[in-house]
């Protein structure tokens, strides 16, 4: 299936970033987990340096990167450095986790794009960090707020598209 592509970014607790993903058109699947740290088979008590990020499967004849990440630039705010809401620390960080030359700079357009609209109060710090590894976070992460609908959450839509 060539037509299917994973992406991976972190923008804050996993579980409202994949609660909002996960019916976006041209989404297949998303999974919680950690990305970008230190340690091998990192968990929820010990991951030094790893995002609390989301795996996204997509279909590229229903979506996109760039359009993914239009999204990802309205549903969390990328201008504040190792936070969201009431979450702090570089887990919670800004990140797009870039597997390719295209995503680098598909990424980099769509950062120039929403710096340049002037909706947030302060410039994008999104991290564009190398993929490396996505770990899956214990079951009790996934689809948390399905499972549990009046959990904690700091993601919600913000603006229309940038695109």
């Amino acid at each position: 299936m060539e037509y299917l592509k994973k992406a991976y970014i972190a923008g804050g607790c996993f579980w409202g970033m994949e609660d909002l993903f996960r019916v976006r058109p041209g989404v297949v699947d998303t999974e919680a987990g950690y990305i970008g740290g230190e340690n091998e088979n990192p968990t929820y008590e010990n991951h030094p340096g790893h995002a609390e990020g989301l795996e996204i499967t997509y279909d590229t004849r229903q979506t996109s990167f760039k359009e993914l990440l239009d999204y990802f630039f309205r549903m969390h705010d990328p201008t504040t450095v190792d936070r969201q809401g009431n979450d702090r620390g570089s887990s919670y960080r800004s990140a797009i986790f870039i597997q390719d030359e295209t995503e680098k700079e598909t990424a980099k357009e769509v950062i120039k794009i929403v710096d340049d609209s002037g909706r947030w109060n302060g410039a994008v710090v999104t991290e564009l960090e190398p993929f490396t590894k996505f770990w899956p976070a214990e079951q009790y992460h996934q689809d948390y707020l399905v499972k549990n609908p009046n959990g904690y959450t700091c993601h919600f839509e913000r603006f229309g598209t940038f695109l």
